[in-house]
């Protein structure tokens, strides 16, 4: 198949994992409605110490890397684990699309599903919780790294959808959901934790995920870790993905 049609096929079935994802409600409430939550409910109340003398500065990279995690993690890696088990990720694999492009397909999807998922907690940050973006924040660190994020959750989710059942990947990708909730510095800094598990914690993608979108906006110190412990996992996830996957 010559590039330009390649590139049509591509297109097309985004457009069909876009489609599909809208169509699960139970997806929608990960990927929209928790991390909003999050991000109002304690950006208008008292009910963590949250750092800072504004909450949202602190929330709002929490929540972008729930959305980021409900994305590439559940949503993605809970849909392609069901495809495999009902034997579709290999009759579209046949097809003239073929494997690498349905796997990019699916990665395009993720990309477009935390660009409206980040526009729109930005919005909501804006209009309910007054923020305004610091001083030191960058646009182009943040879309890096929500970029470098969403690959890292994507692979995560392959490999999960790729190597267990789909009931295992269902019950797994929800626990890590809930993982990078309670550890992941989404609400509560890494730093309140016990010692022990907070040194765990830093090495999980989720709160590298956290600080490093803080240090984008701007909330947090620049520093080189958050986005070393991030690439790390994108690259081991990925080896991994592509190694153990497996279309039926």
């Amino acid at each position: 198949m010559s590039a330009a049609p390649l590139g049509r096929s591509v297109a097309a079935q985004v457009l069909v994992e876009l489609r599909l994802t809208a169509r699960r409600g139970e997806h929608l409430l990960a990927l929209a409605g928790i991390p909003a939550v999050v991000l109002l409910l304690f950006g208008s109340t008292s009910l963590v110490d949250v750092p800072g003398d504004a909450p949202v500065d602190y929330l709002l990279p929490g929540a972008l890397a729930l959305a980021v995690v409900a994305a590439g993690l559940v949503n993605l890696g809970i849909a392609t684990a069901y495809e495999r088990s009902y034997g579709v990720l290999r009759r579209l694999g046949a097809s003239p699309l073929g494997r690498p492009g349905l796997l990019a397909a699916k990665m395009a999807s993720i990309l477009a599903v935390v660009a409206v998922q980040a526009i729109a907690l930005v919005a909501v940050a804006w209009a309910a919780l007054a923020w305004r973006p610091a001083e030191g924040a960058s646009l182009a660190v943040l879309v890096a790294t929500l970029v470098l994020g969403a690959i890292t959750m994507t692979a995560l989710g392959l490999l999960l959808a790729g190597t267990l059942r789909a009931e295992a990947t269902l019950a797994l990708a929800n626990g890590l959901f809930i993982l990078a909730v309670v550890i992941g510095g989404v609400v509560v800094p890494t730093t309140a934790l016990p010692a022990a598990l907070a040194v765990v914690a830093d090495l999980l993608p989720f709160a590298a995920l956290s600080g490093a979108l803080r240090i984008a906006l701007g909330t947090a110190p620049a520093e080189i870790e958050p986005f070393v412990v991030l690439a790390a996992w994108a690259t081991l996830a990925t080896i991994l993905a592509a190694a153990r996957f497996r279309w039926d």
